[in-house]
Formats: structure tokens, C-alpha cells, sequence
């Protein structure tokens, strides 16, 4: 019944539904096209690809679907928040990780390294793919890459998680934004001001904010996995609404099968915010990782240092079968999905949100 808004008409979709786009590898082109194909917003997260990379994705998922799809990269900070870093503070930290290492039959790293890829590079590259979105996290990219993507009829989308984020996306020109809510599994986008686990909003609380702020179309992410989240979110002023962990658990997502199969299970999974994964505040499942990670006087080193000693850890214990050092993200909604297929859970998303929005009010039902 949402059909015909300005986000479906904006980006020439059947359905304001929006995977999140999962970073780290979790994306997958064949869950971008399946969501694209079956009438909503597909997403790759590539900031850990390179622009050759990037240009080979877009390319992979136009082969699977002739519809609109979603780019999401994270733009770089200047400086990163917490504790200066230093070589006494590195050399005690790897001391903190080596048990964990040689638990695994790995060689502790004798450094922490810097993984990423050069930002204006992947944006060169994404400029070129034209997806029909480029979506963003950790601040604003600057303003003649934003005209670029107009002139290239690129809609762009930013991510907050306060009404001042808010605020300063729509004031730089950023198309629309996605109000992310505390519940939303990986990372916590803020780029205002450091997050705070005591200080953080829910999505339900911060969507009818923003959208009482600001008015380009809003997309409200975190805690939405099936059709009761979907018309929750539209009766708080949402355009559309994205969905991320039902989606992660699909059979086409890039998540490994022991991840997919906890985000799956009726009994849910426990997770946590934590800077464990990569030194950036993000909700993972909780597991030997985190709970080492909350017992150490520093519990991770900036980001992106911390997530070069973290890969490691996860390929290892992934590759054995086990959850212990595995970096899983999920939100708060793990387990609420019963679909193992992308189409199937968008159907489902569909029918089910219509039947909540036009449930009868038993106040008013005749007997």
C-alpha cells in the first residue's frame, strides 16, 4: 500500500524495502539482485573493496538483475575518537590478543596494519558504476562528489543517528537519510559526536524525530525484520523502511552458514555493542571475543588497526565450525525471521505489513 511514495518513485522501485547493505564481505551481489528483483532496494556494503573491485560488483549484479541497486561506502575521518595511539599502548594490546591467537594454532601478528582502500578511489569507481544509490556512513562526503553523483542522477543517502546528523546531511545537499536506531545490527554510523551504548537511540524513538526535522524522505533501520516492524515504522512518518539482519540471514547473503544459522534460530542470539571487531562501537553476537574484550583494561586499539587483528581471529574459527572468535553481526531482531530465501522474506514483508496496517481496531469490531 506504500507503492506509490516518494522513495519508490524517486528511485523507480515497486517497494519501499531496503536491504542493508552489510559490510566486511556479508554482502552478496546475488542478495543485492534478489532483493532488487523481487521489487525493493538491494545493497552491497564495498568499503573493504577496491575501485576495481567495486566496478567488478556493479557489473556482477547488473548480470543478475536489470534493476536499481544501493552502494554504501564509509567515508574516512580525519582523526579517529578514543585513546591516542601509540607503540607501548600496540606492543601491551597484541599481548592481550596472543592466548587468543595460539588458541587458534595462529602466530600472533607482530603489528597492527591498516586494511582499507583509498576512499577517492572507490568513489572514482562508484562514480563510474552508477548504481541508482550511493549510500554512506560515518559522515558527509564532500560536496563535489554529492554534485557528481547528481549529475550522474546518483541518489545519495546518508545515515544518522541523531536529529543533528540529521540535519546536517539534508543541509549539505544528501538526498535522503536513514534514521538507525540502536537495535540495527554492525556499526553504530555516528559522525557528530562519539557513541555512546548509555546515550544511543532507539529506531522508534529517533524516526519520528528526524522525520519531524527534516523533509527529504527518511529510512528507518534497526530492529525491522518482518511486516509488524514494516508498518510501525510507516506510522512514524517512514518512506521506507530497511531491513537488515532477516536479510543477512538468507541463503544468498555473503554470511557464513554458522552465521546464518544462529541469526535463524527461534531462541535468537545475545548481542552486545562493542569496539571489539574493529574499534568502532558496533552490535555483534556475543561470543568468546567480546566477553575476553570486556575484561581487558583496553578493550580495542583506533580503527581500522584493530579490525587488521580481528580478521584473522574470525577466518580461523569460522573456518573450524566455531562462534568463539567469529565477528558476526546482528541486530537486536536475530531470530524473528523464519525465511531462508531473499524473495520469500520480501513477500513476506509485503503481505504481512499490509495485513498489520489494515487490521480491524478490536475497539470497533462488531461482535
Amino acid at each position: 500500500m506504500w507503492e506509490n511514495n516518494p522513495v519508490t518513485r524517486a528511485l523507480g522501485i515497486q517497494q519501499p524495502i531496503f536491504q542493508g547493505p552489510f559490510g566486511s564481505g556479508h554482502s552478496s551481489a546475488e542478495l543485492a539482485a534478489a532483493v532488487s528483483n523481487a521489487g525493493g532496494l538491494g545493497a552491497y556494503g564495498a568499503h573493504h573493496l577496491s575501485g576495481e573491485q567495486i566496478l567488478a560488483l556493479a557489473a556482477d549484479i547488473r548480470r543478475r538483475s536489470e534493476r536499481p541497486f544501493n552502494l554504501n561506502l564509509w567515508v574516512p575521518r580525519s582523526a579517529e575518537w578514543g585513546r591516542p595511539m601509540d607503540e607501548s599502548r600496540e606492543t601491551a594490546y597484541l599481548q592481550q590478543l596472543k592466548p587468543l591467537f595460539e588458541q587458534l594454532d595462529l602466530s600472533p601478528p607482530a603489528s597492527a596494519g591498516n586494511p582499507l582502500h583509498d576512499f577517492n578511489e572507490q568513489v572514482e569507481a562508484l562514480l563510474e558504476a552508477r548504481p541508482a544509490v550511493f549510500s554512506f556512513v560515518f559522515g558527509i562526503p564532500e560536496r563535489s562528489i554529492l554534485d557528481r553523483c547528481a549529475e550522474r542522477g546518483i541518489v545519495t543517502l546518508g545515515a544518522a543517528t541523531c536529529v543533528a546528523e540529521a540535519r546536517a546531511l539534508e543541509d549539505a545537499g544528501v538526498n535522503m537519510v536513514v534514521a538507525s536506531g540502536l537495535e540495527a545490527g554492525g556499526h553504530r554510523p555516528a559522525f557528530l559526536e562519539e557513541p555512546q551504548p548509555s546515550s544511543l537511540l532507539s529506531t522508534f524513538a529517533l524516526l519520528p524525530r528526524v522525520r519531524d526535522a527534516v523533509s527529504i524522505p527518511v529510512i528507518a533501520a534497526g530492529g525491522i525484520g518482518d511486516g509488524r516492524g514494516v508498518a510501525a515504522a510507516f506510522a512514524l512518518g517512514a518512506d521506507a523502511a530497511q531491513v537488515g539482519t532477516a536479510f543477512l540471514g538468507c541463503d544468498e547473503s555473503g554470511a557464513s552458514t554458522l552465521h546464518r544459522s544462529l541469526l535463524r534460530d527461534p531462541e535468537g542470539c545475545d548481542t552486545v555493542l562493542t569496539r571489539a571487531v574493529s574499534g568502532r562501537l558496533a552490535r555483534y553476537i556475543r561470543n568468546r571475543l567480546t566477553e575476553s574484550a570486556d575484561q581487558w583494561p583496553d578493550p580495542a586499539l583506533s580503527y581500522p588497526l584493530q579490525l587488521s587483528l580481528t580478521r584473522p581471529l574470525a577466518k580461523a574459527s569460522v573456518d573450524r565450525g566455531s562462534a568463539d572468535f567469529a565477528t558476526m553481526a546482528a541486530g537486536q531482531i536475530a531470530g524473528l525471521s523464519r525465511h531462508r530465501r531473499a524473495a520469500e522474506l520480501m513477500a513476506s514483508l509485503i503481505a504481512d505489513s499490509t495485513l498489520h496496517t489494515n487490521s480491524p481496531d478490536p475497539e470497533t469490531t462488531e461482535e
